[in-house]
């Protein structure tokens, strides 16, 4: 399906989410509005971020950044940066026409009687947009969800997004975390429980969630705005009030029964079971690192061993039987696994990082290795394992060398604890250049010389809105 602009929201429940059937009938049309409560329209937002994150998106960045490997239909030109025709769905439906204006629509409905709704919204579009302007540059931001007023909305900068322009009446993304983090704190008629499916209307939980954001965000400016992220990041280490356990981590629950599958599992095992598999440079990564434990966490070994494949490769794939696939972590069981979205590993890791590179409080290697932990329990390793690999591999988990060595260090252990969530290591990928990536075999798109750092416009975006640059370089 052809959609028309990119605020048009048709039918998230059935077009958008279809693994998401019994959460999300709402919202045929932001131009024909109905009255929905806030208690279907939360869980339609939540699960529309974590769709928006884990579905096509995730593996065109996933194949990029070499966690998989592409070995037939899109997956494997994605493999090879050849997007054409791609991204229409996910910018129209899932972020845009599906996140985006169902958050809006809730912040609309509930910012005067029930703010604790409005708040919670703040933060869900917060994260929506910098998917959106991470994965784009310069995306709609200031006058996106407003389709009344701005049919064709201008295309803001990735640098006003994050650090915001009076001039052009453009908050930040960080003012956007502070006013939803404020209405959490103001009296509201209605409050979630049930219906918010990650933390059940714990409200100290989403405050947490929000400080992780703004970890998230200021770790993006480290090269463009040190000053201000510093100053973010000392903050929220100030207000001790983060993601800092796997308990608090902000992860959507999807289901095992047929249409209630996470959308990683739904590809891989029942849409397109043949379309991809390990990189075998993700595992000669891991092999290289005495890291295969964990690695079995992320990937099958079918007849006791890993199979992986080298990205662009045009040798014949081995049978799908014999691959590694994604395994019980990422989709759990039948599907049940949740989508990962912020979590204590990340920020130990950016904490780390901060600490290293911009002299925020802490240090970085007791950071980084409590990123290392986080991730290895996160997956299932046992203490004793952890105790182990730590005792077996001290030049791993302890930060040496040059500040430049130790960021890389750093980024490679995020770049193994996000295995199944490729945007955000493409994000840390374009500002830091970790880790260190070899070109595919047969590289195509529209520069075969370099590892694409942003997606190009969809066809339909540039067809129709004058406001989108054309042609953007990636």
């Amino acid at each position: 399906m052809r959609y028309k602009k990119i605020f048009i929201l048709l039918l998230p429940a059935g077009l958008l989410l279809g693994s998401c059937k019994k959460y999300l009938n709402v919202n045929t049309s932001p131009n024909n509005p109905q009255t929905v409560p806030s208690t279907v329209l939360l869980p339609t937002t939540t699960i529309g971020i974590a769709f928006a994150n884990s579905n096509d998106l995730d593996r065109a960045t996933s194949a990029i950044m070499q966690h998989i490997a592409g070995v037939a239909n899109q997956t494997q030109g994605y493999d090879v940066y050849n997007f054409s025709g791609a991204f229409d769905n996910q910018w129209n439906g899932e972020i845009y026409g599906g996140s985006i204006n169902n958050c809006q629509t809730l912040i609309n409905l509930d910012s005067v009687s029930s703010p604790v709704y409005s708040g919670i919204a703040k933060l869900q579009m917060a994260y929506a947009f910098s998917l959106a302007t991470d994965i784009w540059g310069d995306v709609p931001y200031s006058r996106a969800g407003q389709p009344s007023t701005f049919l064709y909305p201008r295309f803001d900068k990735v640098q006003d997004i994050y650090q915001g322009n009076s001039s052009l009446g453009i908050r930040s993304l960080f003012d956007l975390v502070a006013s939803g983090m404020a209405d959490l704190d103001k009296p509201s008629f209605f409050k979630p429980k049930t219906d918010d499916i990650v933390y059940g209307g714990d409200l100290t939980k989403w405050k947490r969630m929000g400080n992780t954001l703004l970890l998230k965000f200021a770790i993006m400016l480290t090269n463009t705005n040190p000053t201000l992220a510093k100053s973010v990041i000392s903050t929220v280490l100030t207000g001790n009030n983060f993601i800092n356990d796997n308990s608090l981590d902000f992860e959507v629950p999807f289901g095992s029964g047929t249409g209630n599958q996470n959308p990683i599992y739904n590809f891989n095992y029942i849409n397109r079971t043949g379309d991809q598999m390990l990189s075998l440079r993700l595992l000669t990564l891991m092999n290289g690192l005495n890291d295969t434990l964990r690695l079995a966490k992320f990937f099958t070994k079918p007849n006791g061993a890993f199979v992986g494949f080298d990205n662009g490769s045009n040798a014949v794939a081995p049978a799908v039987t014999s691959r590694s696939q994604y395994g019980t972590y990422l989709i759990g069981v039948t599907g049940n696994a949740p989508i990962r979205l912020l979590t204590n590993f990340q920020a130990q890791f950016i904490l780390a990082e901060a600490a290293l590179v911009l002299g925020t409080p802490g240090d970085p290697n007791a950071y980084y290795q409590a990123g290392i932990k986080a991730s290895m329990t996160k997956v299932g390793m046992s203490s004793t394992d952890i105790a182990a690999y730590f005792a077996a591999n001290p030049s791993v988990v302890t930060l040496s060398g040059t500040t430049e060595d130790m960021r890389r260090q750093i980024i490679t252990q995020k770049y193994i604890a996000w295995i199944g969530n490729g945007i955000e290591v493409f994000d840390d990928y374009r500002r830091t250049g970790y880790p260190v990536l070899a070109l595919p075999n047969n590289p195509g798109g529209d520069d075969p010389t370099v590892i694409p750092t942003r997606l190009p416009y969809t066809n339909t975006e540039q067809s129709t809105n004058p406001n989108a640059p054309n042609p953007r370089p990636w």
